[in-house]
């Protein structure tokens, strides 16, 4: 970023006001898709990713142009119409979930820059989406019986016999 005592102060300013930015947006999202509001979230994810495009925040920017895409009817891409509001919000609330997963960890990484001191711990949604990939592991383990049970044979500690 930058060497010069006056422009980190600068840039750390900058940065810290996307933080705040950011959070305010992420609250704004939860209670539009209470309110079921695609056009608000179209235009919330269009917010949220000019301000993270700015700051070179590549995945955020990503995901929230993928808001911004359901918001709007369409598909992650913005290609195909979608027309099922509901639809639209699950995708909606399964991005922003990886998108505050990617936010914490650069958000992190961006206040040790700046010499705050972090800890390490896991937010509700990092856990959320750890839950879910989890999840999906375990459903492919189930609909694929020779896969478990070649998985649990490599899972298996080594038998006494076998280490002697």
């Amino acid at each position: 970023m930058d060497d010069d005592e006056e422009d980190r102060d600068f840039s750390k300013s900058i940065v810290y006001g996307f933080f705040d930015q950011a959070e305010n947006t992420f609250k704004k999202i939860q209670k539009e898709i209470d309110d079921k509001n695609l056009a608000e979230l179209s235009a919330l994810g269009h917010f949220l990713k000019g301000s993270s495009a700015t700051l070179g925040l590549v995945k955020v920017k990503e995901g929230c142009e993928k808001i911004q895409n359901f918001g709007a009817h369409k598909d992650e891409a913005g290609l195909i119409d979608e027309p099922d509001t509901e639809v639209c919000l699950k995708a909606i609330k399964k991005t922003l979930d990886e998108v505050k997963v990617e936010y914490r960890k650069v958000e992190k990484l961006l206040r040790r820059y700046y010499g705050e001191e972090v800890k390490d711990e896991e937010k509700p949604e990092e856990k959320e989406v750890k839950e879910e990939k989890k999840k999906k592991k375990e459903e492919k383990l189930k609909e694929d019986p020779k896969k478990q049970a070649t998985e649990s044979k490599e899972t298996k500690e080594p038998t006494k016999e076998a280490s002697e």
